[in-house]
């Protein structure tokens, strides 16, 4: 009887310690797996610290500005750039320029202000913007002229020269006469008047 009950217990035995293994192995594995699940959960979190630096935070944070390149550039448009760029930036970004580009009427070395606009210039028009290298021309060049020089033109008073003036500051040069219809209080009929005594 003993032989016979210690012969039926032994399997119960065995059964019971396969039972445990499985089930000690199927804890272990889900802990495996929970633990990996955690550290794909966190991988992210490392990387957050690489990306701030740049394009999340605030624009003072992340060092960023705004340019508006135009002209003689591969591919015109808007471009965020880094705080401390300079015009050289602004025109790589741009794709570079073209072959008509005229580079001797820019400077590539100037710092970069936030919501610019960048003129990149032809061959040719730089001669225009000087004056056409003709000699008596007295008008008035509306890139360099100071507020008095401005005001020397028909119908522009102190108020108008300093808006023209702040719009230069804010958008850069004038590319062109017609630009000044940019200009708040300047329309049709006043640009008409005062256009032969204007060149950029």
């Amino acid at each position: 009887m003993s032989d016979s009950a210690s012969a039926s217990s032994r399997p119960r035995r065995l059964r019971l310690s396969i039972g445990a293994a499985i089930v000690l192995a199927l804890v272990v594995l889900s802990a495996a797996v929970g633990l990996g699940l955690m550290r794909g959960q966190a991988a992210p979190t490392d990387s957050v610290p690489l990306s701030t630096g740049h394009g999340a935070g605030s624009p003072e944070s992340s060092g960023e500005l705004y340019v508006h390149v135009l002209g003689a550039v591969a591919s015109p448009g808007l471009y965020v750039l880094d705080l401390d760029s300079r015009l050289v930036d602004a025109v790589a970004a741009a794709g570079g320029t073209t072959d008509d580009a005229d580079l001797t009427a820019i400077n590539l070395a100037r710092v970069l202000s936030d919501g610019e606009q960048i003129i990149v210039p032809v061959v040719g028009a730089a001669a225009a913007e000087t004056g056409g290298s003709t000699p008596g021309d007295d008008r008035v060049d509306l890139n360099t002229a100071d507020q008095a020089a401005l005001e020397s033109l028909p119908r522009i008073g102190p108020a108008l020269a300093e808006r023209i003036i702040a719009w230069r500051e804010e958008n850069g040069r004038f590319a062109s006469i017609d630009d000044l219809l940019a200009v708040p209080g300047i329309g049709e009929k006043l640009l008409a008047g005062i256009r032969d005594g204007v060149r950029v």
